[in-house]
């Protein structure tokens, strides 16, 4: 069986409401007959309860933080095919003369 929503049922209430309205005015008004004002206020009333009970409210936005910063993916290139090999390479003192020799990595 199909639920029947309930703002299915107010939205029907409300119409039912509109449509009785003009027939319920159609009756003249006379100064004297406070009754008719009262069941028209309650009956306004309980039509505009029925209406704002089936209207939900609309939920916030959700926060903006402004826009993300991307940032471009960095480069990596594969470097080429190296040869190394060990050379003895000349050590220096604080002179600019020799004073020994130390074995270094060199790569093309």
């Amino acid at each position: 069986m199909r639920e029947i929503s309930a703002r299915k049922i107010a939205g029907a209430l409300v119409a039912l409401g509109l449509g009785v309205a003009p027939i319920v005015t159609a009756a003249p008004a006379a100064a004297g007959d406070p009754g008719a004002a009262i069941a028209a206020g309650i009956g306004g009333f309980a039509l505009g309860a029925l209406a704002g009970g089936a209207a939900r409210p609309v939920p916030p936005p959700p926060p903006y933080y402004g826009a993300p910063a991307y940032y471009p993916a960095p480069v990596y290139e594969a470097p080429p095919p190296y040869r190394c090999w060990r050379e003895r390479r000349p050590v220096f003192d604080e002179y600019g003369d020799i004073i020994g020799y130390r074995p270094t990595r060199v790569c093309e």
